[in-house]
C-alpha cells in the first residue's frame, strides 16, 4: 500500500512536466469582433475566455491533469468560433457562426455549465440571452431593451 502511494505521488509530480500550450496567439485588433457594446460586454464576460485569443488562464490551468482539459477546451472553442479573428470571416460565415452561437446558447450548452460553475458572473441572464438572440438573428435595431424588460427577464 505504501509503495502504491509513493508511485501515485511520483506520477502526479511527473505529469506536471508534460508541456501544455496556454498561449494567447497574437491577433490584429482590427480582426476582433466589432458589435454594439451591449453585445460585446456579454461576449467578453461569458465567452472570450475560451472563444478568443484573450484567455485568462486560471491557476488550475497550470496543474495537470486539469491543465490538459482546460487547454483542450480552449483550443477546441477557438476552432469553432474565435471572436479575436471574427472579421477574418466572410459575411456568410459570420451569419452561420451567429446561428450556431444562438443555437448553443438557446439549448443551454454555452457557456459550458462547468465553466459557469467555476467562474462567477459568467452565467447568461434572460436579458443577456435576449440581447444575444437579437444580435444573432439579425434584429440589430432591437438590441437595446428598455429598463423594465431588463428587470423582469432575469
Amino acid at each position: 500500500m505504501k509503495k502504491a502511494i509513493i508511485i501515485l505521488i511520483a506520477l502526479i509530480v511527473i505529469i506536471q512536466f508534460v508541456p501544455v500550450d496556454r498561449s494567447n496567439p497574437a491577433s490584429d485588433p482590427a480582426d476582433e469582433i466589432n458589435v454594439a457594446s451591449e453585445v460585446k460586454d456579454i461576449l467578453k464576460r461569458s465567452c472570450f475566455d475560451c472563444h478568443s485569443n484573450l484567455t485568462v488562464w486560471p491557476w488550475y490551468s497550470y496543474v495537470a491533469p486539469v491543465s490538459w482539459l482546460v487547454a483542450d477546451d480552449v483550443e477546441e472553442a477557438r476552432e469553432h468560433i474565435n471572436f479575436s479573428e471574427w472579421n477574418k470571416l466572410s459575411a456568410e460565415k459570420q451569419g452561420k457562426a451567429k446561428e450556431e452561437i444562438w443555437e448553443q446558447i438557446d439549448e443551454g450548452n454555452m457557456p459550458l455549465p462547468k465553466y459557469v460553475k467555476m467562474h462567477e458572473g459568467t452565467e447568461l441572464t434572460g436579458a443577456d440571452k435576449e440581447i444575444i438572440r437579437k444580435w444573432c438573428l439579425g434584429d440589430a435595431n432591437k438590441i437595446k431593451t428598455d429598463e423594465s424588460s431588463h428587470h423582469h427577464k432575469d
